[in-house]
């Protein structure tokens, strides 16, 4: 039939896309199900460690990602984007392994680094590849392929895996994503070769290849100064943005390493309840992300921005007060609407401050401060859960989105919408 030959024909399903979302969609997987399910509790339970420790466990991933968010660019450049891809799968292989055998912290510490520096290419090379093949025309369309891809592996991995772990049953969980990195790796073996990475800059590629070389072979910190100032004069926004930057993704990394526990460790939830724990925020993020982003671009973002920040806020600041299931499930609804509406809008905010020609070098350097508050966020949480109490941690992080929410209205935003 003629609409199956246009199938087999359709780019967008060739085999080399495919292998590149099978990957992404699976290391995800594996990342949400250790982060967020496994590790928490794993170390508190079965090591005896302090939240402190397993705050510095998990800031360890960020730490190894937020190391090569900037310069994997660069590294793409000189090794290609297969070889980038199967090295930091192998990586990514090595620490899921280490995590799963070892018991001492230093280990699970670097396993989680190691964690990070793999799964640090994984984006931009999956882009690369995947954008490559669509072209010009199928750009937006392969995107919208990858985020569900990506999407559907970091939701789905830690409610999943807390059907195999059952109540401290960690070994089956720990084969489980062992097997699941073994396809990865098998996966990452069929890419095709590539002499270099695979350019989508259209016309004037060579020219800016020519450029990129001559500032390749310049000293590390001349061209660190060159990033900067590149960065500096492609920049005119509010100092404030800077901040806010940073307090929005540490509101977020508190949350990261005693979530889990706060569910097993003081509401007793049972493997089960807590999936429908995750599902009830999660289903609602999902529900409304879409919708979120169409209205931030038809009525602005400030609205969004500012009812996003307050439901949260509000969630997390009554989430450990509550006296029944019912009321936490309806503050975890409630924490999940008020992410549906601050994600979208703050990608929004972000988006508007950077000049579309210079959107590589400034993402680079955006997502670098955003990943200091993924960094220092779980480190700040533990030692707030070990001194303070299980109550500190999610205070912390209301108050923070609050401190957000006062900080943004200082802070200049376009009237509608994305500037694009």
């Amino acid at each position: 039939m003629v609409w199956m030959q246009k199938w087999r024909n359709n780019r967008l399903f060739s085999p080399f896309v495919i292998e590149l979302l099978i990957i992404m969609f699976v290391v995800e997987f594996v990342k949400g199900a250790l982060l967020l399910t496994i590790l928490p509790v794993y170390m508190k339970t079965t090591l005896g460690a302090s939240t402190f420790i397993i705050g510095w466990t998990l800031a360890a991933q960020y730490i190894g990602d937020n190391v090569l968010r900037t310069p994997v660019g660069w590294i793409i450049d000189k090794l290609g984007y297969r070889t980038t891809m199967l090295t930091g799968v192998l990586l990514t292989f090595v620490s899921v392994i280490l995590i799963a055998t070892t018991t001492q912290y230093m280990w699970m510490i670097l396993g989680c680094a190691l964690l990070g520096f793999g799964t640090a290419p994984l984006w931009p090379c999956v882009i690369t590849g995947t954008t490559e093949v669509a072209g010009d025309e199928g750009k937006a369309t392969i995107m919208s392929v990858v985020y569900m891809a990506w999407l559907s592996g970091v939701g789905l991995g830690p409610v999943a895996i807390n059907f195999f772990v059952g109540e401290n049953n960690y070994s089956t969980g720990f084969r489980l994503l062992i097997g699941c990195m073994t396809v990865v790796v098998l996966v990452a073996l069929m890419l095709p070769r590539k002499s270099g990475v695979i350019r989508t800059d259209g016309e004037g590629g060579a020219e800016k290849d020519l450029v990129s070389n001559r500032a390749a072979a310049k000293p590390l910190w001349e061209r660190i100064k060159t990033y900067l100032s590149e960065v500096r004069r492609s920049m005119s926004v509010s100092p404030l943005l800077f901040p806010a930057m940073f307090l929005q993704t540490f509101a977020l990394g508190i949350l990261t390493p005693i979530l889990t526990l706060y569910a097993k460790e003081i509401l007793k939830l049972t493997s089960f309840q807590y999936s429908m724990f995750l599902i009830a925020g999660g289903a609602v993020t999902v529900v409304f992300l879409v919708p979120m982003g169409k209205l931030v671009d038809r009525l602005g973002i400030r609205p969004f921005l500012v009812v996003g920040c307050l439901l949260s806020a509000a969630a997390l600041l009554l989430f450990t007060f509550a006296k029944t299931m019912l009321l936490l499930y309806v503050l975890v609804a409630v924490l999940g609407a008020g992410y549906a509406f601050l994600i979208p809008s703050w990608n929004a905010l972000i988006a508007s401050a950077i000049p579309p020609e210079k959107r590589g070098a400034v993402w680079g350097f955006f997502l670098t401060i955003e990943g200091l508050g993924m960094i220092i966020g779980p480190i700040v949480s533990g030692k707030l859960w070990d001194v303070y109490g299980y109550h500190t941690p999610f205070l912390m992080s209301g108050l923070v989105l609050v401190v957000l929410l006062v900080l943004q209205m200082f802070i200049s935003i376009p009237k509608k919408g994305m500037v694009r």
